[in-house]
């Protein structure tokens, strides 16, 4: 967008912070009942609800997994392709998932940052014929950036399009 620390990280945590508490909900509430609960109540041993909390985690890693990532950790690791998805390994699983969502988050970034590069072309069309080359684009732009996003409602798009992305 052209702001040096705008939104602060502190902020930007925070988000990042709720967001995963609003999609994880599910998964944490399944967790709960089925392995949690039972296991304050004494009703399993604390290996089946470990078993049983790590099951349902990795039903969600892998419905939210790239195949073509997963393939790749899985080819790395030494490993064939695996008859279902209980017979994917952690350390395969993990660095897949997280490889995958660098990936969308580079998407969204980058379809974020298009749209800013564009005003700032015009911006510097515009002032360069006008002959102002010493007056910096960045400065000019910054306002009107700045009014798209919130014009097209950017939090909003942003946040539901990565909220969007998740299958429970």
């Amino acid at each position: 967008m052209g702001t040096q620390q705008t939104p602060p990280n502190q902020v930007l945590i925070s988000i990042a912070l709720f967001l995963t508490f609003y999609v994880m909900a599910p998964t944490f509430e399944d967790i709960y009942k089925n392995a949690a609960l039972p296991y304050l109540e004494g009703s399993i041993s604390a290996v089946s609800a470990i078993s049983g909390a790590a099951d349902t985690l990795r039903e969600f890693l892998i419905l939210n997994t790239r195949e073509a990532e997963l393939s790749m950790f899985a080819e790395m690791a030494g490993d064939e392709p695996y008859a279902t998805n209980e017979d994917v390994p952690y350390p395969v699983l993990l660095p897949a998932f997280i490889t995958s969502e660098l990936k969308t988050a580079f998407q969204i970034g980058f379809l974020l940052f298009l749209p800013f590069l564009v005003i700032d072309l015009v911006i510097a069309s515009i002032l360069m014929s006008l002959g102002m080359m010493m007056l910096s684009p960045m400065l000019v732009s910054l306002p009107f950036k700045l009014l798209l996003f919130v014009l097209v409602d950017g939090w909003a798009m942003t946040i539901g399009s990565i909220a969007s992305t998740y299958v429970n």
